[in-house]
């Protein structure tokens, strides 16, 4: 099988900054990017000066055009743009999260299962040179029986523009920990081997946005002010899973405290710790071989578009799929929307746990 990528005739939902930005990748892949859709006129004008290709404002005529479709529309309109493909066989690359709330996500869950069509949700942290190197000494058992990770994605001040989809519940579905406590909760249970949920337990909390004076110095869109902020901005939970493993979660857009991207692995013969932006990886051992010590063994990583390698395995599942020569289908690998409707379910039994004061259980 080769890497030939010039027949899979692929259009963007949502051509704003993360639909632009995905539309790069696909030329540095050599994909043909035949089309693009947005309700915006504005939207589809930059996109169609900049990309030199087709736009509609109706989804369905660009759907008449393409293989497969990279949707990044706000959350809430995820399930009307994926099912809708998924019922004419065009294959999906859908960003996180799965959805905006639990039931429109188990609904493109349900949908994905009728399909013949490839479906992979945009985790894109898994394919860091950082991830899949550790994964790999896990998958070797060099650490041994992996019980838990702290997991943390900490911005100091970094709420995205108030009054943008972002900040607003009935399109996102909440604030920090919907935005980057997904990617935070996917990576955690990925190194665990994505275990049986238990019960969770967390807080989600609006300390920063909601004020009149909130100090910052970058934001990223326009600030209108805490009138269009209705969402958390930070959030702390523990997530309990079968066998006894463990994750805590650390996640917020403001807080007063530095950023924090540290993901600690603990096993029952190692330990690794990495920053999730910014690489790097360390391994804690201890060992009695000649007499007691404890062992710090830096490892040197280079970085990597971790967009870019997503993409690539997307359209090398679709090549795959296509070739059906070795097996390998719609749902193995990376992004499975099973994974991500587990994933949803943990962010929403979190925001129940947090308005009920109360620990969430999962029916087995």
């Amino acid at each position: 099988m080769t890497d030939d990528r010039s027949n899979i005739e692929t259009g963007i939902v949502g051509l704003g900054n993360i639909g632009q930005y995905h539309a790069e990748r696909l030329r540095e892949l050599e994909v043909p990017l035949v089309g693009g859709m947005d309700v915006a006129a504005e939207a589809r004008r930059r996109f169609a000066g900049r990309y030199n290709v087709d736009v509609y404002e109706d989804h369905q005529e660009l759907y008449e055009t393409v293989d497969a479709v990279v949707i990044t529309t706000p959350n809430k309109y995820h399930e009307e743009y994926a099912v809708d493909a998924f019922e004419q066989g065009i294959h999906v690359l859908l960003e996180k999260p799965l959805a905006h709330d639990y039931e429109s996500a188990a609904r493109i869950a349900a949908a994905a299962r009728e399909t013949e069509s490839v479906c992979m949700v945009g985790f894109n942290n898994r394919f860091a040179n950082t991830v899949q190197i550790l994964k790999d000494r896990i998958d070797r058992g060099e650490l041994g029986d992996i019980t838990h990770v702290e997991a943390n994605y900490v911005r100091r001040r970094g709420i995205p523009g108030r009054g943008s989809w972002f900040t607003r519940r009935q399109i996102a579905g909440g604030g920090a920990l919907i935005d980057l406590g997904v990617h935070a909760v996917d990576l955690a249970l990925y190194l665990l081997e994505y275990p049986r949920v238990t019960e969770v337990s967390g807080i989600a909390r609006s300390e920063f946005g909601s004020r009149e004076e909130y100090a910052y110095l970058e934001m990223w869109g326009e600030d209108t002010g805490p009138r269009g902020f209705d969402v958390d901005d930070s959030a702390s939970a523990f997530v309990r899973c079968a066998e006894g493993r463990t994750v805590s979660l650390e996640v917020a857009w403001a807080t007063n405290r530095p950023a924090n991207h540290e993901f600690v692995v603990r096993g029952s013969d190692a330990a690794a710790r990495f920053d999730l932006l910014e690489g790097g990886l360390t391994i804690h051992s201890a060992s009695t071989r000649g007499s007691s010590h404890l062992e710090n063994t830096s490892i040197d990583v280079r970085q990597n578009d971790t967009h870019t390698a997503e993409q690539r395995a997307f359209f090398d599942r679709i090549r795959r799929a296509d070739d059906k020569t070795d097996g390998s289908g719609k749902d193995g690998g990376n992004g499975s929307i099973e994974q991500a409707l587990l994933v949803q379910e943990v962010i929403d039994g979190i925001y129940r746990s947090s308005d009920a004061d109360a620990t969430v259980s999962f029916d087995e």
